[in-house]
């Protein structure tokens, strides 16, 4: 969003945060259905297993991670990708070194995403048993709430993409003054299809490289070793002592 006003193009920015408001807070509302059933375990890899056990939020954050990186007409991916497109065609040195950026972002949210996905549903559950059986979805209430949310990761993007990001829309152009050398909509509509699909082709990346280090590589995420060697990594560089010693 602060990339898209970099590039004065306020009216994307705006589609975004949109969007996002409604990915994102599935995606919360949603790992904290998950959080209450596991009795407020938090730490993903005591987690797993949940696939069969909570299958309507196994949906939700599905669609919810989807939408998140930007996935073909999902609603994430109307806004994201615009804002991708408008960073290529700013042949500036800053703006493709921002583009560049964006790009690698895009990859680690891929990648991060599914690493959520397989720990909390797909892998060997490692939690106990007594929580494991008394495990049970979020109420009517919650679950209205989550529906809704994934109404509008669906669908809103579609709806509202001529409006923030259509050709010749003039939303928010009473409010903010933008140079006409900053207009680079009509550009970024009329990239070749290969730099269209490089933000696609960069999420796939991020998630195959994903699978291959949860199948294969899981011993940096386990083994006694590693956390033994990267302490400060697993304990987040000790941020919540200093935080506590802070305030005192």
């Amino acid at each position: 969003m602060l990339f898209a006003c970099g590039l004065s193009n306020y009216s994307i920015s705006l589609f975004h945060l949109m969007n996002h408001a409604f990915f994102k807070a599935l995606l919360f509302l949603s790992s904290g259905v998950i959080i209450h059933a596991l009795l407020d375990e938090q730490d993903m890899r005591k987690m797993g297993g949940l696939v069969k056990l909570l299958p309507f939020t196994y949906l939700m954050i599905l669609i919810g991670s989807l939408a998140l990186m930007g996935f073909p007409f999902l609603t994430g991916f109307y806004s994201k990708d615009v804002l991708l497109e408008l960073g290529s065609v700013n042949f500036v040195v800053m703006g493709i070194f921002c583009y560049l950026l964006n790009i690698i972002t895009a990859s680690c949210t891929a990648f991060y995403s599914f690493r959520l996905f397989y720990l909390t549903f797909y892998t060997k559950t490692n939690s106990n048993k007594p929580i494991m059986s008394n495990l049970h979805e979020a109420s009517f209430f919650m679950l209205v709430a989550l529906l809704t949310l994934c109404f509008g990761s669906i669908f809103f993007g579609y709806i509202a993409k001529d409006i923030y990001a259509g050709l010749g829309s003039d939303i928010l152009n009473y409010g903010f003054g933008i140079l006409p050398s900053n207009v680079l909509i009509l550009e970024s509509e009329y990239l070749p299809s290969i730099i269209k699909n490089i933000p696609f082709i960069i999420s796939i990346c991020g998630v195959v490289l994903s699978i291959i280090i949860m199948l294969y590589f899981r011993i940096f995420d386990y083994s006694n070793l590693f956390i033994k060697k990267n302490y400060l990594l697993i304990n987040k560089l000790l941020f919540d002592f200093y935080f506590i010693f802070s305030y005192k």
